[in-house]
């Protein structure tokens, strides 16, 4: 396994993460995703250590919390061998305050995953969100207080916009605050806006991006193609609602490339597309699932090889969308002048 620090820390995690989203699922989404119970989530957890992924990714909402237990119950007695990252801030509840980043809900919220997840500390902290109402010296005060409880070792956010992420990083450079160290974000062959503003933003910051949904939300597992209908059996039929949209024919023009370099290769339509992620620049850990162990495995091969430049070129310009105001006369001018803006590509 290829270890990477998150971010601007001095912390190291793999660069494949675990996401137990699958774990205890229960409720319209999460139910799709995947049902493991303790069982199964142990043998799960035992294959990810044995290949070095040492890093599980949940979060309070998942399941309603059973994400959490399972995943606490999967890592008994081998808790020392293992990061455990967390997310909160979407609602928990109908009460006023079960929801968002107050003082409130932080400490609660906290104390409730200690108790799930059977863990006196948290390696990651995540923000799920940006919580408009609250303060942000309320917000970041309060993680401090945690972190300096021994209740939280490391901080990050999860779909926050860059001035919010700067807002946030002002704040704590003021106060003398611990800095947010990880941005989980959306990222994919199919979904590329996090290089526009959030990318250059992570590496001047020292950001390192923790990937959700690197496959596009199901629909780069190999199984869509151009004049198939969805699969019987995907869980896009139930979920394709709650996920980012994609247009068929950028996802079928990016699957043609995606196959192309599969049968190429030699590998997995899904190695192909987390390969690509894994060499793009701020990318600390790629989050991946898996509903049975055969998911698993095949997910763990996108490790120990590499694409082509030429590969990689191939799969940049199917994936390619027009920049979107202010980046496109950016782009123009810097064309215009022989250069080549950082990072986005």
């Amino acid at each position: 396994m290829d270890y990477r620090f998150l971010g601007r820390s001095g912390l190291k995690v793999p660069a494949l993460s675990f996401g137990a989203g699958t774990f205890g699922g229960a409720g319209p989404l999460f139910s799709h995703w995947g049902t493991s119970d303790v069982a199964e989530a142990q043998r799960l957890v035992d294959i990810c250590l044995e290949a070095g992924v040492n890093l599980f990714d949940t979060a309070d909402v998942y399941s309603d919390g059973a994400s959490e237990t399972v995943l606490g119950a999967a890592l008994k007695g081998r808790r020392d061998k293992a990061l455990i990252s967390t997310k909160m801030t979407l609602p928990m509840g109908d009460g006023p305050n079960d929801g968002g980043s107050s003082r409130a809900r932080l400490l609660k919220g906290v104390e409730d995953a200690l108790k799930r997840l059977d863990t006196d500390y948290i390696d990651l902290l995540q923000l799920h969100a940006f919580d408009a109402f609250t303060p942000v010296e309320e917000v970041l005060s309060t993680l401090d207080q945690l972190v300096r409880d021994g209740k939280l070792r490391y901080l990050g956010v999860s779909n926050f916009a860059g001035w919010q992420i700067m807002k946030s990083l002002a704040v704590a450079d003021r106060h003398g605050w611990p800095r947010y160290v990880a941005n989980q974000v959306y990222y994919s062959l199919v979904g590329r806006d996090y290089e526009w503003d959030l990318m250059p933003l992570g590496a001047d910051q020292g950001l390192g991006a923790i990937v959700w949904s690197p496959l596009g939300w199901g629909r780069l597992t190999g199984r869509i193609r151009r004049g198939s209908p969805i699969p019987e059996g995907s869980r896009l039929h139930e979920t394709a609602s709650f996920g980012p949209p994609v247009d068929d024919e950028h996802l079928y023009r990016i699957v043609d490339v995606l196959d192309a370099i599969a049968e190429e290769t030699g590998k997995s339509v899904p190695q192909v597309a987390l390969n690509w992620l894994l060499r793009r620049p701020t990318v600390s850990s790629v989050i991946i699932g898996a509903r049975n162990e055969a998911q698993l495995r095949d997910n763990l091969g996108a490790i120990g090889w590499s694409l082509t430049d030429a590969e990689v070129d191939r799969l940049d310009a199917a994936s390619a969308v027009p920049a979107p105001y202010p980046h496109f006369p950016y782009r123009r001018q810097a064309a215009f002048a022989g250069l080549n803006p950082p990072l986005a590509g």
